[in-house]
């Protein structure tokens, strides 16, 4: 169990601060866009949730010109 937790501590100290930033953002949108749809405001609450994927691959886009910057 010990191994367990410190690779994931190991993991999360990978993260820059632009994954960060990716992350919270997904996930701030993700949480406001379930507050909307479940107060009944679906058509919005569902316009928010489809910027979720959108910005997690943006995220993975900038992973990829960065890692192909340092090749």
């Amino acid at each position: 169990m010990y191994s367990t937790i410190k690779k994931r501590k190991d993991m999360f100290k990978k993260f820059t601060t632009t994954d960060k930033l990716l992350f919270i953002s997904a996930m701030l949108s993700l949480i406001f866009s379930e507050i909307l749809y479940f107060q009944g405001d679906k058509q919005d609450g569902t316009f928010i949730g489809i910027w979720v994927p959108s910005i997690l691959a943006f995220g993975i886009y900038l992973k990829l010109i960065n890692n192909s910057k340092n090749d």
